[in-house]
Protein backbone atom coordinates (compact mmCIF):
# COMPACT_ATOMS: atom_id res chain seq x y z
CA UNK A 1 0.00 0.00 0.00
CA UNK A 2 1.36 3.56 -0.88
CA UNK A 3 1.66 6.37 0.95
CA UNK A 4 -1.13 8.18 -0.54
CA UNK A 5 -3.26 5.69 0.17
CA UNK A 6 -2.23 4.83 3.91
CA UNK A 7 -2.54 8.63 4.23
CA UNK A 8 -6.09 8.85 2.95
CA UNK A 9 -7.35 6.35 5.14
CA UNK A 10 -5.70 8.07 7.91
CA UNK A 11 -7.54 11.59 6.96
CA UNK A 12 -10.59 9.29 6.90
CA UNK A 13 -9.93 7.56 10.14
CA UNK A 14 -9.28 11.23 11.43
CA UNK A 15 -12.69 12.62 10.56
CA UNK A 16 -14.59 9.25 11.90
CA UNK A 17 -12.51 9.81 15.55
CA UNK A 18 -14.00 13.77 15.54
CA UNK A 19 -16.96 12.64 14.67
CA UNK A 20 -17.10 10.19 16.81
CA UNK A 21 -15.67 12.73 19.84
CA UNK A 22 -18.69 15.58 18.84
CA UNK A 23 -21.24 12.75 19.32
CA UNK A 24 -20.07 10.93 22.44
CA UNK A 25 -19.25 14.45 24.07
CA UNK A 26 -23.06 15.54 23.11
CA UNK A 27 -24.52 12.83 24.73
CA UNK A 28 -22.36 12.89 27.82
CA UNK A 29 -22.67 16.59 28.38
CA UNK A 30 -26.51 17.54 26.83
CA UNK A 31 -28.10 15.98 29.45
CA UNK A 32 -25.89 17.47 32.23
CA UNK A 33 -26.68 20.95 30.82
CA UNK A 34 -30.21 20.39 30.39
CA UNK A 35 -30.57 19.87 34.14
CA UNK A 36 -28.40 22.63 35.10
CA UNK A 37 -30.57 25.10 32.85
CA UNK A 38 -33.78 23.69 34.76
CA UNK A 39 -32.27 23.93 37.75
CA UNK A 40 -31.07 27.93 37.36
CA UNK A 41 -34.87 28.51 36.00
CA UNK A 42 -36.39 27.60 38.97
CA UNK A 43 -33.73 29.44 41.45
CA UNK A 44 -35.05 32.36 39.33
CA UNK A 45 -38.44 31.76 39.76
CA UNK A 46 -37.85 31.43 42.78
CA UNK A 47 -36.35 34.21 43.93
CA UNK A 48 -38.32 36.32 42.14
CA UNK A 49 -41.48 35.39 44.11
CA UNK A 50 -39.34 35.48 47.29
CA UNK A 51 -39.20 39.55 46.24
CA UNK A 52 -42.19 40.52 44.75
CA UNK A 53 -40.45 44.11 44.54
CA UNK A 54 -37.57 42.84 42.04
CA UNK A 55 -38.12 43.81 38.16
CA UNK A 56 -37.15 40.61 35.81
CA UNK A 57 -36.03 42.89 33.36
CA UNK A 58 -33.70 44.54 36.17
CA UNK A 59 -32.41 41.24 37.57
CA UNK A 60 -31.15 40.17 33.83
CA UNK A 61 -29.62 43.22 33.11
CA UNK A 62 -27.65 42.45 36.66
CA UNK A 63 -27.41 39.28 35.85
CA UNK A 64 -25.68 39.80 32.37
CA UNK A 65 -23.35 41.84 34.00
CA UNK A 66 -22.11 39.51 36.41
CA UNK A 67 -21.22 37.00 34.04
CA UNK A 68 -20.09 39.28 31.37
CA UNK A 69 -17.94 40.56 34.67
CA UNK A 70 -16.71 37.01 35.46
CA UNK A 71 -15.55 35.72 31.95
CA UNK A 72 -12.97 38.35 32.87
CA UNK A 73 -12.13 37.06 36.18
CA UNK A 74 -14.09 39.89 37.99
CA UNK A 75 -16.50 38.12 40.79
CA UNK A 76 -18.65 40.11 43.27
CA UNK A 77 -19.54 36.92 44.98
CA UNK A 78 -18.51 36.22 48.79
CA UNK A 79 -16.14 39.58 48.69
CA UNK A 80 -14.72 39.14 45.38
CA UNK A 81 -14.19 42.72 45.01
CA UNK A 82 -12.58 42.93 48.23
CA UNK A 83 -10.36 39.68 47.31
CA UNK A 84 -6.81 39.34 45.32
CA UNK A 85 -6.76 41.38 42.14
CA UNK A 86 -6.33 39.35 38.67
CA UNK A 87 -3.44 41.55 37.59
CA UNK A 88 -1.23 41.82 40.95
CA UNK A 89 2.38 40.48 39.93
CA UNK A 90 2.26 36.97 40.84
CA UNK A 91 -0.85 36.91 38.74
CA UNK A 92 0.42 39.00 35.49
CA UNK A 93 3.30 36.37 35.60
CA UNK A 94 1.10 33.82 35.20
CA UNK A 95 -0.86 34.84 32.74
CA UNK A 96 2.16 36.05 30.42
CA UNK A 97 3.66 32.50 31.16
CA UNK A 98 0.11 30.80 30.02
CA UNK A 99 0.38 33.22 26.66
CA UNK A 100 3.53 32.56 25.79
CA UNK A 101 3.27 29.15 25.61
CA UNK A 102 -0.29 29.06 24.12
CA UNK A 103 -1.91 27.32 27.04
CA UNK A 104 -4.15 30.35 27.06
CA UNK A 105 -6.48 29.78 29.77
CA UNK A 106 -8.81 32.48 29.01
CA UNK A 107 -9.90 32.82 32.38
CA UNK A 108 -7.84 36.36 32.97
CA UNK A 109 -8.47 38.15 30.18
CA UNK A 110 -6.81 42.09 29.02
CA UNK A 111 -9.99 44.33 30.15
CA UNK A 112 -8.98 47.35 28.04
CA UNK A 113 -8.26 47.94 24.32
CA UNK A 114 -4.40 48.71 25.27
CA UNK A 115 -4.33 45.18 27.16
CA UNK A 116 -5.29 43.52 23.93
CA UNK A 117 -3.11 45.42 21.68
CA UNK A 118 0.15 44.76 24.00
CA UNK A 119 -0.69 40.72 23.54
CA UNK A 120 -0.76 40.97 20.53
CA UNK A 121 2.76 42.43 20.16
CA UNK A 122 4.03 40.61 23.64
CA UNK A 123 2.94 37.23 21.92
CA UNK A 124 4.55 38.01 18.22
CA UNK A 125 7.82 37.73 19.81
CA UNK A 126 6.90 35.95 22.67
CA UNK A 127 5.61 32.45 20.97
CA UNK A 128 8.87 32.44 18.53
CA UNK A 129 10.55 32.57 21.82
CA UNK A 130 9.62 30.49 23.57
CA UNK A 131 9.65 27.73 21.11
CA UNK A 132 13.17 28.14 20.32
CA UNK A 133 13.83 28.15 24.05
CA UNK A 134 12.22 25.42 24.78
CA UNK A 135 13.31 23.53 21.64
CA UNK A 136 17.14 24.29 22.53
CA UNK A 137 16.59 22.92 25.69
CA UNK A 138 14.93 19.70 24.74
CA UNK A 139 17.75 18.85 22.62
CA UNK A 140 20.09 19.15 25.60
CA UNK A 141 18.40 16.83 27.33
CA UNK A 142 17.68 14.22 25.41
CA UNK A 143 21.81 14.42 24.81
CA UNK A 144 21.52 13.84 29.15
CA UNK A 145 18.13 11.24 28.89
CA UNK A 146 18.40 9.51 25.98
CA UNK A 147 21.16 9.37 23.80
CA UNK A 148 23.83 8.95 26.46
CA UNK A 149 21.67 6.28 28.19
CA UNK A 150 20.89 4.32 25.11
CA UNK A 151 24.42 4.49 24.00
CA UNK A 152 25.44 3.36 27.63
CA UNK A 153 23.07 0.25 27.78
CA UNK A 154 23.98 -1.02 24.30
CA UNK A 155 27.35 -0.88 24.86
CA UNK A 156 27.13 -2.88 28.38
CA UNK A 157 24.15 -5.26 27.18
CA UNK A 158 24.57 -5.79 23.53
CA UNK A 159 20.76 -6.04 22.98
CA UNK A 160 19.16 -4.37 19.36
CA UNK A 161 19.05 -0.65 19.29
CA UNK A 162 15.07 -1.03 18.48
CA UNK A 163 14.67 -2.89 21.57
CA UNK A 164 16.74 -0.47 23.69
CA UNK A 165 14.96 2.50 22.52
CA UNK A 166 11.42 0.43 23.34
CA UNK A 167 12.63 0.22 26.55
CA UNK A 168 13.88 3.62 27.03
CA UNK A 169 11.04 5.16 25.49
CA UNK A 170 8.54 3.30 27.85
CA UNK A 171 10.64 3.85 30.92
CA UNK A 172 10.72 7.56 30.29
CA UNK A 173 7.05 7.50 29.35
CA UNK A 174 6.55 6.37 33.00
CA UNK A 175 8.87 8.67 34.59
CA UNK A 176 7.33 11.93 33.01
CA UNK A 177 3.90 10.49 33.78
CA UNK A 178 4.66 10.02 37.71
CA UNK A 179 6.54 13.20 37.52
CA UNK A 180 4.26 15.73 36.04
CA UNK A 181 1.07 14.29 36.27
CA UNK A 182 -0.06 11.67 38.45
CA UNK A 183 2.27 14.07 41.64
CA UNK A 184 1.39 17.08 40.97
CA UNK A 185 -2.33 16.18 40.64
CA UNK A 186 -1.86 14.71 44.23
CA UNK A 187 -0.58 18.01 45.18
CA UNK A 188 -3.04 20.14 43.48
CA UNK A 189 -6.11 18.15 44.81
CA UNK A 190 -4.82 18.86 48.60
CA UNK A 191 -4.28 22.65 47.59
CA UNK A 192 -7.25 23.22 46.07
CA UNK A 193 -10.26 22.41 48.25
CA UNK A 194 -12.59 22.21 45.27
CA UNK A 195 -11.16 19.64 43.26
CA UNK A 196 -10.82 16.22 43.33
CA UNK A 197 -7.78 14.08 41.78
CA UNK A 198 -9.95 13.54 38.73
CA UNK A 199 -9.95 17.16 38.27
CA UNK A 200 -6.07 18.05 39.74
CA UNK A 201 -5.27 15.45 36.94
CA UNK A 202 -6.95 16.78 34.16
CA UNK A 203 -5.70 20.33 34.92
CA UNK A 204 -2.37 18.54 34.33
CA UNK A 205 -3.24 17.22 31.46
CA UNK A 206 -4.87 19.92 29.68
CA UNK A 207 -2.15 22.47 30.79
CA UNK A 208 0.65 20.68 29.76
CA UNK A 209 -1.02 19.64 25.96
CA UNK A 210 -1.42 23.21 25.73
CA UNK A 211 -5.24 22.69 25.62
CA UNK A 212 -5.76 25.53 28.39
CA UNK A 213 -9.40 25.42 28.58
CA UNK A 214 -9.41 27.38 31.67
CA UNK A 215 -12.35 25.44 33.41
CA UNK A 216 -10.04 25.02 36.19
CA UNK A 217 -7.47 27.93 37.04
CA UNK A 218 -5.26 27.37 40.50
CA UNK A 219 -4.85 30.03 42.93
CA UNK A 220 -8.04 31.37 42.48
CA UNK A 221 -9.97 29.90 45.62
CA UNK A 222 -11.10 32.90 48.13
CA UNK A 223 -8.30 32.93 51.04
CA UNK A 224 -5.35 31.38 48.80
CA UNK A 225 -2.63 31.26 51.29
CA UNK A 226 0.56 32.32 50.14
CA UNK A 227 -1.09 33.14 46.34
CA UNK A 228 1.96 34.99 44.89
CA UNK A 229 3.77 32.00 45.71
CA UNK A 230 1.63 29.64 44.80
CA UNK A 231 1.54 31.20 41.22
CA UNK A 232 5.23 31.78 40.31
CA UNK A 233 5.78 27.68 41.20
CA UNK A 234 2.74 27.04 39.54
CA UNK A 235 4.52 29.17 36.24
CA UNK A 236 7.55 27.05 37.07
CA UNK A 237 5.73 23.28 36.72
CA UNK A 238 3.61 24.16 33.63
CA UNK A 239 7.62 25.44 32.06
CA UNK A 240 9.08 22.23 33.37
CA UNK A 241 6.15 19.96 31.94
CA UNK A 242 6.30 21.19 28.62
CA UNK A 243 9.78 20.57 28.19
CA UNK A 244 8.89 16.80 29.91
CA UNK A 245 6.19 16.57 27.29
CA UNK A 246 8.56 18.00 24.42
CA UNK A 247 10.74 15.50 25.71
CA UNK A 248 8.96 12.50 25.21
CA UNK A 249 7.23 13.31 21.67
CA UNK A 250 10.65 14.03 20.19
CA UNK A 251 11.75 10.80 21.74
CA UNK A 252 8.64 9.11 20.61
CA UNK A 253 9.42 10.23 16.69
CA UNK A 254 12.79 9.23 17.39
CA UNK A 255 11.80 5.65 17.66
CA UNK A 256 9.19 6.10 15.11
CA UNK A 257 11.62 7.06 12.24
CA UNK A 258 14.11 3.91 13.84
CA UNK A 259 11.30 1.54 13.65
CA UNK A 260 10.08 2.73 9.96
CA UNK A 261 6.88 4.00 11.24
CA UNK A 262 6.81 7.03 9.78
CA UNK A 263 7.64 5.84 6.62
CA UNK A 264 4.56 5.29 5.93
CA UNK A 265 2.94 8.17 6.37
CA UNK A 266 5.35 11.17 5.12
CA UNK A 267 7.74 11.32 1.92
CA UNK A 268 11.05 11.13 2.16
CA UNK A 269 12.00 14.17 0.79
CA UNK A 270 9.70 15.92 3.41
CA UNK A 271 11.47 13.86 6.11
CA UNK A 272 15.06 14.86 5.04
CA UNK A 273 14.68 17.81 2.97
CA UNK A 274 15.65 20.08 5.53
CA UNK A 275 18.63 17.78 6.51
CA UNK A 276 20.56 17.18 2.90
CA UNK A 277 23.80 18.98 2.54
CA UNK A 278 23.95 21.82 0.50
CA UNK A 279 27.19 20.65 -1.52
CA UNK A 280 26.52 16.57 -2.38
CA UNK A 281 29.94 14.80 -1.79
CA UNK A 282 31.03 13.54 -5.55
CA UNK A 283 31.91 10.16 -4.50
CA UNK A 284 30.07 7.20 -3.40
CA UNK A 285 29.69 7.14 0.50
CA UNK A 286 32.13 5.74 2.79
CA UNK A 287 31.81 1.79 4.17
CA UNK A 288 32.17 0.87 7.42
CA UNK A 289 35.54 -0.28 7.87
CA UNK A 290 35.95 -4.15 8.47
CA UNK A 291 35.06 -5.15 12.12
CA UNK A 292 34.20 -1.82 13.34
CA UNK A 293 31.28 -1.71 15.55
CA UNK A 294 27.93 -0.17 14.40
CA UNK A 295 27.03 3.43 16.09
CA UNK A 296 25.40 3.50 19.08
CA UNK A 297 21.49 3.41 19.55
CA UNK A 298 21.85 6.97 20.76
CA UNK A 299 23.21 7.84 17.40
CA UNK A 300 20.95 6.01 15.16
CA UNK A 301 18.08 7.35 17.21
CA UNK A 302 19.61 10.98 16.66
CA UNK A 303 19.12 10.77 12.61
CA UNK A 304 16.15 12.12 11.02
CA UNK A 305 14.58 15.30 12.98
CA UNK A 306 15.16 17.70 15.28
CA UNK A 307 13.14 18.97 18.21
CA UNK A 308 9.75 20.57 17.39
CA UNK A 309 7.68 22.63 19.51
CA UNK A 310 4.42 22.22 17.05
CA UNK A 311 4.58 18.33 17.49
CA UNK A 312 2.91 19.22 21.07
CA UNK A 313 -0.55 18.64 20.94
CA UNK A 314 -3.12 21.56 21.15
Amino acid sequence: MNRCAVLGLCLLGYAGYLLLGALLVSAIERPYESRLRAELRSLKAAFLRASPCLNESALERFLERVLSANRYGVSVLRNGSAGASSWDFASAFFFSSTLVTTVGYGYTTPLSDSGKAFCIFYALLGVPFTMLVLTATVQRLARLFVHRPLEYLQLRSGYSHRVLARAHFLLLLLAVLVAFFLLPAAIFSALEETWSYLDAFYFCFISLCTIGLGDYVPGEQPGQKLRALYKVSVTVYLLLGLMAVLLVLQTFHKAADLHGLTDLFLLPAARCGDQEPILQPEGPPEEPAQGEKPPPASAQLNTGSRANYASISR
